[in-house]
């Protein structure tokens, strides 16, 4: 699942091939599978470019699906030229192979050309698939829910009198998911023989070996179980595909599953898996971009492969253009709180012989490497099925063990939410840790923004949310979660390192629904927590007492869904002017918690409570576009700040004015 993001690097020549020269092969008159193969090369080197360009991605993945969706737009495919509405249907389930679909739509002209260069950007290509980009069928998610949303929309096409074809892309680390065999029995049922599901076997998940999918055994033979018609083939072998394809055309009374057997990071002999693992079975290339080194041998090991196919086409010397890419420096000193997470949940262990780590494929991007090589007989990797996961964390729970469970947040909370309710209605002791909490990352896409977490998960009794800003206050927090804090936990991990402008205070010891004050004042308080939203908060209320004369008390409040009175009261003081800001959709955060609590306070005079938060679907691009797009940077932060005290006051100097 991972989606880690290269942090710095210096500028360096980037390659892609203008679409012109697929228009030259697509134009060719040779055989499909000639074109095909050529197509898929020139796609690939594009990837790389696109991923590249964009400092983060999904390589691997990408790489192994290039033949089977080259393939599929070029042969199988009716009527594109009638537009995403009007033609069959291709989709991800896996989303992770986003870039490789859009270099082939790209390719294509089914998408501009301009796209290329705008991979995680605003109003450029999501990092994970979204609908609002033409051709794109259905957004990905939580793993598993592919064939589904294929039988939904066969169901609906047969309704309306459509007559479509329904391709469905998978990966075997899908198969973990409990939905993915679930869908299968009412597709035999109905005879949806529209559905073509292809299964990219690359035998590889994000983080993990062959471990986790080899215990699916004979998958043929289980696919077969459900009724399903299933073939085997070499998904790089566009010989091999066209034969399948043609022979599937045939079966009509039931859906058809194609296991396409692929190798991660095809094409690339350093990215191929197995021999791309490290020394710990670590894929190294499933997400963020290549080295400036690697990305130059890839493109060495790419470029003479497509200019060869191109050539045999008869289409002479392939043009290929460059680009220039900026360098990424990442500052100085940055908190980064997955790293703080690996010390914190390794020192825990060494005092605690029975706190247990369960992982979701997930080691890396958790900061569970460490603890898993320390302790491995207490590392319990689950791979993709958090549902199975969390109900075998309670079991533990109930047995004398302290699990702690991980994932990413917009999984965690969501996927197991019922058994996490049943757990906590055990009234036993489980940590949850949701690492890539929040808006940021802004680059993988609203499937992997967790803004909705805090609702999900702030309700269910016995269970306590906190987010720690700094590396020091991760630590703290996570100790307090262990040893005295008797009830359920989750702990809201915000993945993305940050430059903090304050330090926790060296003395100040956490009690659950208390914080502590980040920056004084006496005209208004704003509460935050997290580290880049209060890190923003504190230059942007600093730059409204420079410019505006106003002075705000900042206040970090870590715990999520409880609040003391009595401390709040005091926090408040005689202010009445109160700001809240949540990374987090402003309905179900914090923030409304805030507020509900300064109202039974009853103060007076009253107190106005303004609430800063995301207010829309989030937005994929740079962090810094992302930011600036949902008012969340410091300049949003000043206006919105400076426009809630405004109002609170019925005026306000000028430079705060807005329109």
């Amino acid at each position: 699942m991972g989606d880690l993001q290269t942090d710095q690097g210096e500028s360096l020549e980037l390659f892609y091939v203008p679409v012109s020269e697929f228009r030259r092969v697509v134009d060719a008159s040779v055989d499909a599978v000639a074109k095909a193969e050529a197509f898929a090369a020139l796609a690939r080197i594009n990837t790389l470019y696109m991923i590249a360009g964009a400092w983060s991605g999904h390589l691997g993945t990408s790489f192994s699906s290039i033949e089977i969706m080259s393939w599929l737009f070029l042969n199988e495919m009716r009527d594109l030229d009638k537009g995403p509405s009007a033609c069959d249907v291709f989709f991800s389930s896996k989303g992770h192979d986003a870039p490789a679909l859009y270099n082939v739509l790209i390719g294509l002209g089914l998408l501009p050309e301009e796209k290329l260069h705008q991979l995680r950007r605003i109003d450029g290509l999501p990092g994970h698939p979204h609908v609002e980009t033409p051709y794109i069928q259905a957004n990905t998610g939580s793993l598993g829910m592919g064939i589904s949303k294929a039988k939904g929309m066969a169901l609906a096409n047969r309704m309306t009198g459509t007559s479509r074809r329904i391709f469905v892309l998978t990966g075997d680390g899908e198969l973990q998911e409990g939905q993915f065999w679930e869908s299968l029995v009412s597709g035999v049922n109905r005879g949806l023989g529209e559905i073509v599901a292809i299964i990219d076997h690359n035998k590889i998940q994000s983080d993990t070996w062959v471990r986790q999918v080899s215990h699916l055994g004979d998958l043929e033979a289980k696919l077969s179980a459900f009724g399903w018609h299933v073939a085997r083939v070499d998904g790089h072998d566009v010989a091999a595909l066209e034969r399948t394809f043609r022979a599937l055309d045939a079966v009509t009374d039931k859906p058809k599953v194609i296991l396409a057997d692929t190798v991660k990071g095809k094409g690339v002999s350093f990215m191929e898996g197995p021999a791309a693992l490290s020394a710990d079975e670590l894929y190294l290339f499933h997400s963020g971009a290549p080295s400036e080194a690697k990305y130059t041998a890839a493109v060495a090991e790419l470029r003479p492969r497509a200019e060869r196919l191109f050539a045999s086409l008869g289409l002479g010397t392939l043009n290929v253009e460059a680009r220039i890419r900026n360098p990424r420096r990442e500052p100085r000193k940055t908190d980064n709180l997955v790293a703080a997470y690996e010390r914190a949940i390794v020192a825990q262990a060494d005092r605690h012989p029975h706190l247990v780590a369960l992982d979701a494929d997930l080691v890396k991007d958790c900061g569970l490497i460490t603890f898993s090589k320390h302790y491995p007989d207490r590392f319990v990797e689950c791979g993709i099925a958090e549902q199975d996961m969390v109900s075998m964390a309670a079991g533990m729970a109930r047995r004398g063990v302290l699990p702690v469970v991980h994932s990413f947040a917009c999984f965690l909370a969501a996927r197991p939410n019922e058994q996490i309710y049943n757990q906590a209605s055990e009234r036993s002791k489980v940590i949850y840790v949701g690492s890539l909490a929040g808006l940021l990352p802004g680059g993988p896409g609203h499937s992997h923004q967790s803004v909705r977490d805090i609702s999900a998960l702030g309700g269910v009794p016995n269970l306590v949310l906190a987010e720690p800003s700094t590396e020091t206050e991760l630590e703290a927090i996570y100790e307090a979660l262990v040893n005295r804090v008797d009830e359920s936990s989750y702990l809201r991990l915000v993945s993305v390192k940050w430059p903090m402008p304050f330090e926790y205070p060296a003395d100040y010891r956490q009690e659950v629904g208390k914080g502590w004050v980040v920056r004084e004042g006496s005209d208004a308080v704003v509460f935050g927590y997290g580290p880049w939203l209060l890190a923003n908060a504190f230059e942007a209320v600093a730059e409204l007492e420079r410019i505006a004369g106003i002075s705000i008390r900042l206040v970090n409040l870590p715990w999520l869904n409880r609040i003391d009175s009595a401390w709040l009261a005091q926090a408040i003081g005689d202010r009445r002017a109160v700001v809240t800001l949540d990374n987090h959709y402003l309905r179900g955060g914090q923030g409304e918690l805030v507020a509900a609590a300064v109202a039974s306070l009853g103060l007076e005079p009253a107190v106005r409570v303004t609430s800063i938060g995301v207010t829309e679907l989030p937005e994929c691009g740079t962090n810094d576009e992302v930011l600036a797009y949902h008012g969340l940077d410091i300049a949003g932060l000043v206006r919105q700040i400076g426009e809630a005290i405004r109002t609170r006051r019925g005026s306000a100097p000028r430079s705060v004015q807005l329109a």
